[in-house]
């Protein structure tokens, strides 16, 4: 068979990666997708402490890790650059977690009722390297490293926008959206 033959990896929007689908607008339904996405949590402003500090802001206006990596993945392709650049490493983790849990019934143990649990694991983590490591700033995207992190906004500091500031991962401010990274399979 020719390497022309086979389907070839396709981001899908979202920060949901599955193969491309030629000729079909769905799935076949025992299809096994990978899905990168973040745990959704509410951003909350941090309290200032002393007199005459204002309390954290907690309004409908407040945006959430999903909103924030929709706006990510729209503006800079975080999950679709890192599902391509690392697809081998995908599919290795994949296979690895298969051969694990097929090893374990051959020996007569029980599987775990997720065969995939390891490579989402390991995905996950691979995920979170890509952008803590600036892994990321290196595939060529524009605007990355972003503005924001090479003049050092940290909004762990208490002067997140000071001059002094070191500089840091594009992507991880808070750090809240990089915490919440998450792989999983349907």
């Amino acid at each position: 068979m020719a390497a022309k033959d086979f389907d070839m990896p396709m981001a899908e929007g979202g920060g949901s990666y599955s193969p491309v689908h030629v000729g079909t607008t769905t799935a076949p339904p025992n299809r096994i997708t990978l899905h990168l996405g973040v745990i959704d949590l509410p951003y909350v402003e941090r309290a200032e402490t002393g007199k005459g500090k204002k309390k954290p802001k907690k309004s409908a206006a407040t945006k959430t890790t999903g909103e924030v990596a929709e706006i990510l993945e729209e503006k800079y392709g975080v999950l679709d650059t890192f599902a391509f650049a690392r697809l081998p490493d995908i599919a290795k983790a994949l296979e690895d977690s298969i051969a694990g849990q097929l090893e374990t019934m051959m020996m007569g143990g029980n599987p775990s009722g997720n065969p995939f649990g390891g490579a989402e694991s390991s995905i996950t983590t691979m995920m979170k390297n890509f952008v803590s490591l600036q892994e990321i700033e290196h595939m060529g995207i524009e605007g990355v490293p972003t503005k924001a992190a090479l003049n050092g906004v940290n909004h762990r500091l208490k002067h997140p926008y000071a001059k002094a500031n070191p500089r840091r991962p594009s992507f991880i401010d808070t750090s809240l959206y990089w915490s919440t990274l998450i792989a999983w399979f349907d």
